[in-house]
């Protein structure tokens, strides 16, 4: 058997020789202690045979397999040529090429070095790594999905110089095929892309919309909710928001020609229906972020709370966890820009009722402090690391 044969080798024995590397790599993570070998259990259906030439077949690829240095083959002292009774690895590099695999080891160096020069700009590829060293997909990629990644961070590259340039709402598909002449590229690249934007593997997966808001993408372009007895000047008049709320394209909304009481923003949809329906007769500006808002969303925040007096409450109420604190952080640097200060609203943790109370993580924890620090909540943060707890707005 040369190596070129491959396609043709045994399939039990190709099974059986897959499953010892597979140990091999799981013992090179440090996943599992004990040394890769095959014993009576895993060598079962080959004792099994009843035919004299599978056998042989099978036997016949792992004298190869011991030839080529990449096994020991042992069988019993008493009978050298009984039945194989244990498959030792020796060497796992040589094991793989007879495969035709690369070490996982090797695969995940491989993908390191695609993605070193991006480190700097997204340091959580360095967690996407820490995973699959140790055999853990993220977001169902291994370290063969490198490029993937790479192209991913190529995405936020690109839209971030589009919003730099004015360009604040485009097309995904439009945008694909100029990145990759592909019109659907970038909609596969949306785990990745979740991952990389918020900065967190551990986090649950997001809303496609969410994730393609976040950069100025979308499929079909969505309208800014706002609610309140307020009128809204636009380009082609000033108008009063409609009752319970209206929906406008954030682009259109230039200003205010009445000034609110207050401009409240919230994290969640169904929580900003019940809003709207109970206060649209008030004189409280009340503002839907879907998630992480857009950056055309953003520019109108930063328009509207330009025109308001300093005085006026700026206020954020999102979910006590991680994303919710997230997308305050970065809220907080929009009303700084408009030369407000913005607060919480209903977002400490005393503010969660016990039935809503669910424990967090430390890592979680963690990055909930560091965002509410970033949205200038210091005493939030201290509070957050106290109380140890995450819990969803509609609670």
């Amino acid at each position: 058997m040369s190596r070129r044969d491959q396609t043709e080798m045994d399939p039990l024995a190709r099974k059986v020789l897959e499953r010892l590397l597979r140990s091999a790599d799981k013992h090179e993570a440090g996943t599992v202690v004990r040394r890769p070998v095959l014993t009576n259990s895993a060598l079962s259906e080959y004792r099994e045979l009843r035919s004299l030439k599978a056998k042989e077949n099978f036997e016949a690829v792992l004298a190869y397999a011991q030839a080529e240095g990449a096994i020991m083959v042992q069988r019993p002292r008493h009978d050298p040529q009984g039945l194989v009774e244990r498959v030792e690895l020796i060497d796992v590099v040589q094991l793989a090429a007879i495969l035709g695999k690369l070490p996982h080891a090797m695969r995940v160096q491989s993908a390191r070095q695609t993605l070193t020069a991006r480190f700097d700009e997204h340091p959580i590829l360095n967690d996407v790594l820490s995973n699959w060293e140790k055999l853990k997909k993220v977001r169902g990629t291994g370290p063969d999905a490198a490029d993937n990644w790479a192209m991913a961070c190529d995405v936020i590259s690109y839209c971030q110089a589009q919003v730099a340039l004015g360009a604040t709402e485009t097309p995904v598909r439009d945008a694909s095929a100029r990145l990759f002449k592909d019109s659907k590229r970038i909609e596969s690249l949306v785990p990745c892309l979740d991952v990389l934007l918020a900065g967190n593997v551990e986090d649950d997966a997001r809303p496609e919309a969410e994730v393609l808001q976040e950069l100025g993408l979308y499929r079909e372009p969505q309208p800014a909710r706002l609610a309140g007895n307020i009128v809204v000047r636009r380009e082609r008049g000033s108008f009063p928001l409609d009752c319970p709320y209206g929906a406008l394209p954030p682009s259109t909304v230039l200003g205010l020609e009445s000034m609110p009481s207050q401009v409240l923003t919230v994290e969640n949809l169904t929580t900003f229906h019940v809003w709207a329906r109970q206060h649209c007769d008030s004189d409280v500006l009340c503002l839907y972020t879907a998630g992480m808002p857009s950056p055309a969303w953003r520019a109108m925040y930063i328009r509207l709370l330009s025109v308001l007096p300093i005085s006026t409450p700026v206020l954020h109420w999102g979910d006590v966890d991680e994303g919710g604190f997230r997308i305050a952080a970065y809220l907080s640097r929009c009303a700084t820009e408009a030369g407000h200060v913005l607060r919480p609203w209903k977002m400490r943790p005393a503010d969660v009722p016990d039935s809503q109370r669910r424990v967090a993580p430390t890592r979680t924890v963690d990055r909930m402090v560091k965002y509410a620090c970033e949205a200038g909540w210091n005493d939030i943060a201290h509070e957050l690391a106290e109380a140890k707890l995450v819990a969803e707005q509609e609670g």
